[in-house]
């Protein structure tokens, strides 16, 4: 049994951040990664999945932290083992996932079994519906639109590349 005892996430490594910013001053594109947690912080509050995690047994990797991996993995189109390496190799995803520099990240296999417990918890939509009220606080998507994505076919798409 897999537990997760909600906590914020920690501010980014000052290294790392000061890394990024040497690293993309000027005319580079910032990444990302780094863009959504310099806008929007922790964007995917642990609390939201706790449903899907027992209160007892090992303590697991972050909920809110792997729900940010998911999109971020579905955005550059990564596989799990291509996400996995990316969040203990790549500065950026580091930055946004408030790691420091010796973290070893995880096991691939952690993906797959997070969205699972998304499944079978029936929190497939909350990904999305976080991101769609951050989107409408910080005024980048107008509300009342008539169009909306099934956060299902997300998750789905992220299975098959695994």
């Amino acid at each position: 049994m897999v537990s997760v005892q909600p906590q914020s996430w920690p501010v980014p490594d000052p290294q790392i951040a000061a890394a990024i910013r040497t690293m993309y001053s000027g005319r580079r594109e910032v990444p990302l990664a780094v863009r959504v947690r310099d806008r929007f912080g922790e964007l995917f509050a642990d609390g939201e999945f706790s449903a899907a995690f027992g209160q007892r047994g090992r303590p697991g990797w972050s909920p809110g932290r792997l729900a940010l991996v998911t999109v971020l993995q579905k955005a550059e189109n990564l596989t799990d083992r291509q996400a996995a390496e990316a969040v203990r190799t790549d500065l950026s995803w580091k930055y946004a996932l408030g790691l420091d520099l010796q973290d070893p990240g995880f096991d691939h296999s952690v993906l797959s079994e997070f969205r699972s417990r998304v499944v079978t918890h029936a929190l497939e939509e909350k990904v999305l519906d976080l991101l769609l009220a951050q989107l409408v606080q910080q005024g980048l998507l107008a509300s009342g639109g008539k169009q909306r994505t099934d956060s299902t076919h997300v998750i789905s798409a992220v299975r098959d590349l695994s």
